[in-house]
């Protein structure tokens, strides 16, 4: 039974049958906004959402950023920039997957902190669908969810173009992650990441 996570919420990283979740996806998914035209009819117009992750050693250092212009570390992966959501309603995959292999990320690592920021400066609350869910699978197949995150269906975010979504964290040795789902007044990625060193590690 997938989780639908709540702000602030640990969940620890085992399978039913109590083995650890070494392999899975973090996913963002998200739909075009419906608008009405000059003369009544409805358009569609696209989303460009993104999904990145920050890497932090154990003194709380980042050293290195995973997004659309950077999809590869030891251990992380991103499927790629998706620039315009899902404009023909939600296909049931998400626009944008962080790949995560606990097993291969460096032993300095203690913290992945996932953030969502709106490229364009479209508020949160105008997105349809916007979500987050943690899974095992690949971009193109979902095998087993894990944890839900609804961003749309939360009031929080409305007014809002950069949240930070959660952080695997590392503690005696084992990984969990946690959700934190908060907004930040933060405008790009660089920013949103500063906020996370300063508030949340």
């Amino acid at each position: 039974m997938a989780i639908n996570l709540s702000k602030g919420q640990k969940i620890s990283l085992k399978k039913d049958n109590g083995s650890d979740l070494n392999s899975f996806c973090v996913g963002a998914n998200w739909g075009a906004i419906e608008t009405t035209g000059l003369f009544g009819g409805k358009k569609k117009k696209a989303v460009d959402l993104d999904l990145s992750a920050g890497v932090f050693d154990s003194n709380k250092n980042m050293t290195e950023i995973i997004y659309f212009g950077n999809l590869q570390s030891a251990g992380i992966s991103h499927s790629g920039d998706d620039t315009t959501g899902d404009i023909d309603g939600d296909d049931g995959l998400d626009n944008e997957v962080i790949n995560i292999n606990l097993s291969q990320i460096p032993a300095n690592i203690d913290n992945v902190v996932f953030v969502l920021n709106s490229f364009q400066g479209q508020d949160f609350a105008t997105i349809p669908f916007a979500s987050i869910r943690l899974y095992e699978g690949t971009p193109e197949r979902v095998n087993n969810i894990v944890a839900t995150y609804n961003v749309s269906s939360d009031a929080q975010f409305y007014g809002f173009v950069s949240m930070i979504l959660g952080k695997l964290y590392r503690r005696n040795g084992e990984w969990k992650f946690s959700a934190i789902g908060e907004p930040t007044k933060d405008k790009k990625l660089e920013q949103t990441l500063q906020t996370v060193k300063e508030k949340y590690l």
